[in-house]
């Protein structure tokens, strides 16, 4: 099943919501809708810095991660930003690919 890191940052509401439930009850929350979505929530962390949330899912397709991005940031709570992750196995694939393109002008 394909992974996905999903990374947040909460807005105000988002943070307020953090200090009233606490972190645990975030993540049950994103773990329920990785599972909605039929994945599977393999980490989730918060960060200082930038960004609040680093998560690592399992999901069946792009589709169901756009899904879980959409819903997340659709909420304003949190803005979302969602990275495709690929095994050493699916780089050498891809590195074994040679598709015909000429940089520039045609």
């Amino acid at each position: 099943m394909p992974r996905f890191l999903v990374i947040a940052r909460y807005e105000a509401q988002g943070a307020r919501a953090v200090m009233a439930a606490g972190g645990t009850a975030r993540r049950s929350a994103f773990a329920h809708a990785v599972l909605d979505l039929e994945g599977r929530l393999e980490s989730f962390d918060f960060a200082l810095g930038d960004e609040d949330v680093y998560a690592v899912v399992e999901l069946p397709d792009t589709a169901a991660a756009a899904a879980l991005t959409l819903s997340i940031s659709g909420g304003g709570v949190a803005r979302v930003r969602t990275v495709v992750l690929l095994t050493p196995e699916e780089v050498d694939r891809a590195a074994s690919l040679n598709p015909d393109y000429a940089p520039g002008p045609h």
